[in-house]
């Protein structure tokens, strides 16, 4: 933490990144309102104008996709690149040239995530990022335009040199989070500390609520936070909790990881208005299709905030060689938006209910692993049943508290659906909304107010590490035909660990194999909470999850010949960025040590 005149709060988001903060003076002065800072940004070529929201978009124009020198920024004459309202409107014309949902190809384990691939599944003569480099280009606009309206004259203003805190889904595992932390390093911001979204909802709530919070809520109550955005579905539970006569919140459940977000919604609205198209003889091309989904996006968020408005017109460019008279036009209505919407991802259903499981094509093509199940309301059910009503430390709790969080949740009649599902499953104490800010702002608010919390001013949520982490170890048995050798799962974070915690495991040592390639299992669960550092896990299948596998030759030292099994003892920091780093200390000479780095491509680890 630095003792920087700013406290900035970034929320690196799916659909729009924004960026807020608060100052020292300010504070001094009695004045805790946390700002939006305004970012210039191209809105339509050779124009810039400052928004409040940078829409998560990138555009890789083609030589004769813009008129020349029409992307020229405050800060640079022409990038080559444009991020932005500008990106998302004209990439949603070439739809081959746009980068989207980077966020959500950054925690997609599947693919390389530092390799150029994005757009996917363009052409080859389009220009590529990596999801790694557009998370990057976001933040080095922002960086950029902070700079360029804050610190023109106050070197000292500069955001590389201001205390950051950047968000990430609670459900971002080490992985992910460390390859954000890198994107942030490439575009500059190394004073950098991880927040989760939850959490940064949360905290904008307290902060909007300093004096009133404590009135609202009493010991034994339980918010479920309740986080749907462009990308992801995150769910988290925080309890209120008293310590030394004082309330306080702890945090007791973080959902897994689910693809599931505006952007599903988004390709649900471009089917059904394919289909619609085809019904009337028209059909349209894998292209066309691309570009509607990006149509349909715009005309949801349309109709989302202009109630007023009974449709919005929806034209695809056509394939001939006249695009004008080619063009298709149609539209997306508030009847096919409602229904889609409410009944596609938001049904009714059971607190018993679970995800509907579906038969998956043994070959299909790569891209994003969206959830099979597109039914929020029933991946809720099954968080809920997992943590508050199976037989762990919070069995028999019930949420008593909603707070709404993500883009998604914007619209009353989102909001409305779910509190009335709610109400079924707990008829006896429905919960009850906790009344939000504007939920395109919150997180990057609340990023800001954990800053001022960490800098001792308010409550600071108890939270740590999201999930139990553990590393895959070899059992020492004999080998026998057939049958592989079991691998146990040793916990060496356990659930809760706080930021800047190291466990070192002293009283058993294990056998590290350096000087020829070997694998390094990293696995994780977010239900056992209780396994402490230590623990050893031999039946942990379906249960206990890999997050990635290390394959890599570990350098030995002078005194190893290669294929040496040293000993050595286990050692794991949480650190205060939020990242996870893991070391192999050589039980006879501490200053022998090897970091195991789960942060690199997963078909090419190194350490």
């Amino acid at each position: 933490m630095l003792d920087s005149p700013f406290v900035v709060g970034i929320d690196l988001g799916t659909t729009h990144s924004v960026l807020a903060w608060t100052s020292e003076e300010a504070v001094s002065r009695g004045n805790t309102d946390i700002q939006i800072a305004p970012v210039p940004q191209v809105v339509a070529p050779g124009e810039v104008k400052p928004r409040p929201l940078l829409p998560s978009f990138l555009f890789l124009p083609g030589p004769h996709d813009v008129p020349s020198g029409s992307l020229a920024l405050p800060w640079s004459n022409d990038p080559g690149w444009v991020a932005g309202q500008f990106a998302r409107e004209r990439g949603a014309e070439l739809p081959n040239r746009l980068v989207s949902s980077a966020k959500s190809w950054l925690c997609h384990t599947g693919v390389d995530r530092t390799a150029p691939i994005l757009p996917w599944d363009s052409p080859k003569d389009v220009r590529k990022v990596s999801p790694v480099e557009a998370s990057a280009l976001y933040l080095r606009h922002l960086k950029d335009a902070w700079n360029h309206v804050t610190a023109r004259h106050h070197p000292d203003h500069l955001l590389e040199h201001q205390d950051v805190y950047l968000t990430v889904p609670a459900s971002f595992d080490a992985v992910a989070r460390e390859l954000t932390v890198q994107a942030a390093r490439a575009a500059g911001l190394e004073h950098l500390t991880l927040l989760e979204e939850p959490q940064a909802a949360v905290y904008a709530w307290l902060a909007a609520h300093t004096d009133t919070w404590g009135d609202m809520l009493r010991v034994g109550d339980v918010i479920l936070v309740c986080d749907v955005g462009g990308g992801t579905t995150d769910f988290s539970l925080i309890e209120v909790i008293e310590e030394d006569g004082v309330l306080g919140l702890r945090r007791i459940a973080v959902g897994n990881h689910l693809l599931l977000g505006g952007d599903n919604m988004d390709l649900a609205l471009a089917h059904a208005v394919r289909a619609k198209l085809a019904a009337s003889g028209t059909p349209l091309d894998a292209w066309q299709f691309r570009g509607l989904w990006h149509q349909c996006r715009q005309a949801k968020e349309k109709l989302l905030t202009k109630p007023a408005l009974d449709s919005v017109p929806l034209s695809v460019f056509g394939r001939g060689s006249s695009l004008i008279a080619g063009t298709l036009r149609t539209e997306l209505t508030r009847t096919e938006l409602e229904q889609i919407l409410l009944d596609g991802f938001f049904p009714d259903c059971t607190l018993e209910a679970q995800p509907m499981p579906s038969t998956k094509v043994g070959v299909r093509e790569m891209g994003l692993p969206y959830e099979t199940d597109p039914a929020v309301t029933r991946h809720l059910a099954s968080f809920l049943s997992l943590h508050l009503h199976g037989s762990g430390m919070n069995a028999s709790k019930a949420p008593t508290h909603v707070l709404f969080n993500g883009g998604v949740m914007k619209p009353d009649l989102v909001r409305r659906r779910l509190l009335d599902v709610l109400a079924r499953w707990y008829p006896a104490a429905p919960p009850q909304e906790l009344p939000a800010q504007d939920l395109d702002l919150a997180v990057a608010k609340g990023a800001a107010a954990y800053g001022q919390v960490r800098r001792g001013r308010g409550l600071r949520i108890r939270a740590g590490a999201s999930r139990s982490y553990y590393i895959g170890i070899e059992s020492a048995m004999p080998a026998v035909p057939g049958v592989p050798t079991p691998v146990k799962a040793l916990c060496v974070v356990p659930f809760g660990l706080e930021e800047g915690s190291t466990v070192t495991l002293e009283e058993r040592d294990f056998g590290l194999v350096v000087g020829e390639p070997a694998v390094f299992p990293l696995l994780a669960c977010t239900t056992r909470k209780e396994d402490p550092a230590g623990e050893v896990v031999e039946d942990w299948a379906g249960e206990i999850t890999e997050v990635v596998t290390m394959e890599t030759a570990l350098s030995p030292t002078a005194s190893d010949a290669g294929g040496t099994i040293v000993p050595v003892r286990l050692e794991a920091a949480y650190t205060e960025t939020g990242v996870l780093e893991l070391w192999c200390v050589h039980r006879d000479d501490p200053e022998r040590r090897w970091k195991l780095q789960f942060n690199l491509r997963e078909s090419d680890h190194s350490a």
